[in-house]
């Protein structure tokens, strides 16, 4: 079966690339985005518009999502159930979530909203950049292309699926 990309859309800045990626690779992408954003179908390209309530994008995500496919969110509760689901993890900035990572960074969200909770504020995420867009156009390729090839070492245990 081919190769599947699931995007977390709502937010997602790189979803130009991540089409032209799946093009070169044969992948199948499937966007899922509230109604608040509207997206549109494209010759490889399926998209599911969910309710607009905080949690219907990831729910439908996680509940449809399978091993093998790579999964592209910012979300990192989306990304650790992606892990637990066998899939291949990227933020929109090129990072690969893994299970080795993933508590850190869970941690380090938690940390960050007892902060905001006591009053002390951060400046946010770092604007996004052309080189984060390059970054993750480089990592998704290098990911499509190591399970296309499906060279030893690869996380692969079972085919690809879109239900």
């Amino acid at each position: 079966m081919p190769l599947a990309i699931v995007v977390d859309a709502d937010a997602c800045p790189v979803k130009q690339e991540i089409v032209k990626a799946a093009r070169q690779f044969q992948a199948h992408v499937l966007m899922v985005a509230s109604l608040d954003h509207r997206l549109q179908e494209q010759p490889g390209v399926s998209v599911v518009q969910v309710d607009r309530s905080d949690q219907s994008a990831d729910m439908y995500i996680a509940n449809h999502l399978a091993p093998r496919n790579i999964l592209v969110t910012q979300d990192f509760g989306l990304a650790t159930i992606g892990l637990a689901k066998r899939a291949f993890v990227l933020s929109n900035r090129g990072q690969e979530y893994t299970n080795e990572n993933i508590d850190f960074l869970l941690e380090t969200r938690h940390e960050h909203a007892k902060k905001r909770r006591n009053g002390q504020y951060s400046k946010g995420p770092k604007p996004f950049t052309t080189e984060d867009r390059e970054r993750f156009l480089h990592s998704l390729t290098k990911l499509l292309q190591s399970l296309q090839e499906n060279k030893p070492g690869t996380r692969i245990s079972n085919t690809c699926q879109l239900e």
